[in-house]
């Protein structure tokens, strides 16, 4: 589909609607148009002038690669669900201040069985067939197209027709006024709620019958394609390359702090014409042991180490999830390293527990088992290793906080709405991508550890596949041993 159809540019929302303009001007289109207060009356001779004398340049798109894909999937999703109608949004725009809005990303259930990325749309599937409802570009024959500051071509660029959406993701396209009518028809209907009210006020809810759709649509979603490892890996790739720019202009870094490099591998993000699938958490020295620290408004200081958790969202919104731990200097102190190892002893313990059959929560269990150890070697537990792995006590988790996995795909922490018996109580199947992320944090108040540990945080972070006799790293390019990174960063640091 390409990023004509991908409506993810920057718009702006504009709600309130302009009544001030010449009587002459038709009311009924006036009323439909997103415009502003302080907007200059217009004119009906100026509108009259505007509706006139444009050509039509209807695109003759290619088929876009997930074209294939989502048919299949949505042949699976109405066999699930035989006799039923099922209704998922794209979702809408999202206020970031006051009339402006925050740039638009697709519901990614929408997108999987779609492939559409513009907002408003719907996806309709129903006895075999599917339908998707979205609103065309502006037409000429109204003012829309070059006042109406959310969706005129003029002011907010241009969408793709009717036709070029059909063609593009080899699917029927209806405009979206047709919508209301299509929903009104008798019939059991799921909707995946809480992405559109405009969509949810049309169809009465049934909590447990929506709910089993949004877990349904989630599930599928749990072994990736080929296709879909490989929009994975270049997202890994490029998310490698954005770490390496960081590292590149270290001398920024110190001078900047944690800001710059945000802002250098956002660049990096946007210069190959994706976007970051979550907000950077750029953790210098004490700010690593907040595990979102997305704030990044902190000093990059000589002596600490900084982790840095980031990753590229590309056109298809497969997004990759990646962590290292740095030190600043280039080079790790012997705590540091110490420290820094045991965390990379955790994280190969829990990738090797990853294959096909493997309880997903068998990651977990053996990088929490080496930092359990570890911090017993360190004398902090208050009993026995064996005790604080105990389920019913668990306390060398002060210092581990999280859970070692999540499954990743086109959202950061995917699958949500799975059941627990598919996903975290669950076994691993090959074509599952997920992270193992173990990490330790010392917070710097803590009392139970000796004062050197304190405000010292570090997490390792990879994708993993499931592959049919193991695993396979798909952000292996980046270094992970303590002796890698140093020799890492002084190749890369200019």
């Amino acid at each position: 589909m390409g990023r004509s159809l991908s409506g993810r540019g920057a718009r702006t929302r504009f709600r309130r609607t302009v009544t001030d303009v010449s009587e002459q001007t038709n009311e009924t289109d006036q009323a439909a148009l997103h415009t502003e207060s302080h907007d200059p009356k217009v004119p009906e001779a100026w509108s009259a002038f505007m509706r006139t004398g444009w050509g039509e340049r209807e695109l003759d798109l290619p088929t876009h690669p997930i074209a294939e894909h989502a048919a299949r999937r949505r042949t699976s999703l109405g066999a699930a669900f035989p006799g039923e109608r099922l209704v998922l949004p794209a979702g809408t725009y999202k206020v970031r201040s006051n009339d402006t809005d925050y740039r638009f990303r697709p519901d990614t259930a929408h997108t999987y069985f779609s492939g559409n990325q513009t907002s408003d749309a719907v996806l309709v599937v129903e006895d075999g067939e599917s339908v998707l409802y979205a609103r065309p570009r502006s037409s000429r024959e109204t003012d829309e197209f070059f006042r109406d500051r959310q969706y005129g071509e003029l002011w907010a660029g241009r969408r793709p027709s009717l036709n070029e959406m059909s063609s593009s993701l080899g699917l029927e396209v209806r405009h979206i006024d047709d919508l209301a009518g299509a929903l009104s028809g008798t019939g059991k209907t799921r909707v995946h709620r809480g992405l559109s009210a405009t969509v949810d006020g049309l169809v009465a809810g049934d909590a447990g019958r929506d709910a089993e759709l949004a877990r349904v649509v989630s599930e599928m979603r749990l072994v990736k394609d080929a296709w879909e490892i490989g929009e994975l890996q270049e997202a890994c790739d490029i998310t490698a390359l954005g770490f390496e720019d960081s590292v590149r202009e270290w001398d920024d870094v110190l001078k900047y702090g944690e800001r710059w490099i945000e802002g250098t591998f956002f660049r990096r993000a946007r210069a190959m014409g994706n976007d970051i699938g979550y907000d950077s958490i750029v953790g210098g020295g004490r700010h690593a042991t907040t595990l979102h620290w997305i704030e990044n408004s902190g000093p990059i200081t000589p002596g600490e180490l900084v982790l840095l958790d980031m990753g590229v969202e590309g056109h298809n919104l497969y997004t990759a999830d990646v962590t290292r731990t740095i030190p600043v200097d280039g080079t790790f102190t012997p705590l540091q390293r110490e420290l820094y190892d045991l965390v990379y002893a955790a994280q190969e313990a829990g990738n090797e527990a990853v294959r096909p059959g493997a309880p997903f929560i068998a990651a977990h269990q053996a990088a929490m088992t080496v930092l359990a150890h570890g911090l017993g070697d360190l004398g902090l537990l208050p009993v026995s290793v064996e005790e604080a792995l105990d389920p019913e006590s668990k306390v060398y988790s002060r210092w581990t906080l999280h859970g070692t996995s999540h499954m990743l795909g086109m959202d950061v922490h995917d699958c949500g709405e799975a059941s627990p018996e598919a996903y975290n109580q669950g076994t691993l199947a090959e074509g599952m991508v997920l992270t193992v992320e173990p990490g330790l944090y010392f917070q710097e108040d803590d009392l139970l550890v000796p004062e050197e540990l304190r405000g010292i945080g570090i997490r390792i972070e990879d994708d993993i596949l499931v592959t049919a006799d193991g695993h396979r790293n798909l952000s292996a390019s980046l270094p992970r041993t303590s002796a890698d990174v140093e020799a890492w960063m002084d190749a890369t640091r200019r």
